[in-house]
């Protein structure tokens, strides 16, 4: 599964994100390739911005596997509950993939669908975190921002977190399809509010109380956010 219906604002682009360019080709277009190109991906179900799913597929298009088309929702959350419950009823292992990561590496992709098949329910691809990373806290003494950045927003750090047993994680997360279905079910009604969604089906899955294992990522599967993101990704895929 891809979602794609996100729409781009911090990229600074007026089309959905998914539709912008990397290198000449629609972001879109070069996640689905990567899911294809992996050889354990049978069919894709893309969700998309409502409205918008003859210009994704358009942006897709020709893929040597199966793909559908679905309208997203108004959270992630949502659009991958839309998604799943378009795959096909003999899906046993089911991929949710950010279009927002186009170079995924087709290994990478292999590599999380062999540790599912493997006996792991839910696996996630995770990089080691290699900045010093800290836990904060508002500054009560701090004086409040007048709303540009003329003063910077100080804020008290709480404690230094333990990088070694931190990871990055990336997408695809792998899940065996009753697992990913059950956590979705369950999470709808903390997803009732929109500042309650889950960013990660991963999130869902631990609520349930169920494992969830770690494959080494890759640095190629960065996720596009910001201009100096896409930069980066054009860079790496001229590099290719």
């Amino acid at each position: 599964m891809l979602t794609a219906a996100g729409s781009g604002t911090r990229l600074g682009r007026e089309i959905p994100k998914a539709f912008v360019p990397v290198g000449g080709v629609p972001m879109i277009a070069l996640a689905a390739r990567g899911l294809a190109d992996s050889g354990a991906v049978d069919a894709v179900v893309v969700t998309s911005p409502p409205g918008r799913a003859a210009d994704m597929v358009a942006a897709l298009g020709a893929l040597p596997i199966p793909v559908e088309v679905v309208d997203g929702g108004s959270t992630r959350q949502a659009s991958v509950a839309a998604g799943l419950r378009r795959a096909d009823a003999s899906t046993d292992v089911v991929l949710v993939h950010d279009a927002a990561r186009p170079l995924a590496p087709p290994a990478l992709v292999a590599r999380v669908v062999a540790a599912v098949r493997s006996g792991h329910p839910a696996v996630v691809p995770g990089l080691p975190v290699t900045d010093t990373i800290k836990r904060v806290a508002p500054d009560a003494g701090a004086p409040a921002p007048p709303g540009d950045d003329t003063t910077p927003v100080v804020e008290r750090v709480v404690d230094t977190l333990d990088r070694t047993v931190l990871r990055a994680v990336q997408t695809p997360q792998g899940f065996d399809r009753e697992l990913l279905q059950r956590a979705h079910a369950e999470g709808a009604a903390r997803a009732a509010a929109e500042h309650l969604a889950a960013t990660d089906d991963a999130g869902l899955v631990e609520a349930l109380g169920v494992p969830v294992h770690l494959v080494r990522g890759d640095s190629a599967a960065l996720k596009i956010t910001t201009p100096y993101d896409l930069a980066v990704a054009e860079l790496l895929l001229e590099g290719r």
